[in-house]
């Protein structure tokens, strides 16, 4: 885990797992802000605006800035982001943020494709020892394939996360590379 890293590209049949451009603005633009699937990050649905030229600019250069940042590529269009930040290099750990942009996405696995290529290679070349992530209480779709893929939870932020005027849970998920490596998948 250095800063000279270099991003690769990471395939699983028709998804891809890139790094960003300052190009895919356009294409971030046109991905939109979906109220349902902001929603699942913990935004209020009333309170989401339309993506601007401005907001996606934002958007992609912030996901360009990252060192360990992936943009998902679905039959060659932007479709949603993987990332890891907080990284220790000490402790060995990062958390790990995912979200995909587009509704058509969504109950496909493509989120869990992602997940795992994004593993093997923190558990593998990064040589991470923990990875961790935070879904609000409700996503449940979302837990369940955090779960398929090996995170264990591990506690509750109590009513840490107001959406729509009511308060829920972020629930604490986190997996080790020994409990990746026993599943079979090995790392690349």
């Amino acid at each position: 885990m250095t800063t000279t890293y270099t991003v690769p590209t990471l395939v699983d049949g028709n998804l891809r797992l890139r790094r960003p451009h300052l190009d895919d603005v356009a294409a971030r633009l046109e991905a939109g802000n979906d109220p349902d699937i902001q929603r699942m990050y913990g935004v209020d649905p009333s309170a989401v605006q339309p993506v601007t030229k401005d907001s996606a600019d934002a958007w992609v250069k912030y996901h360009v800035d990252q060192i360990y940042s992936w943009f998902i590529d679905i039959d060659d269009r932007l479709s949603g982001v993987i990332f890891l930040h907080s990284l220790n290099q000490t402790d060995r750990r990062a958390i790990v943020s995912i979200g995909l942009l587009r509704p058509e996405n969504l109950g496909h696995g493509y989120g869990s494709r992602a997940m795992h290529l994004l593993l093997a290679e923190a558990f593998g070349p990064l040589n991470l020892h923990r990875i961790a992530l935070r879904v609000i209480d409700f996503n449940t779709r979302a837990i369940a394939a955090y779960k398929k893929a090996g995170f264990v939870e591990e506690g509750r932020e109590r009513q840490s996360a107001c959406v729509g005027g009511q308060f829920h849970d972020d629930v604490m998920m986190g997996m080790l590379a020994p409990e990746y490596l026993s599943q079979g998948r090995g790392v690349s």
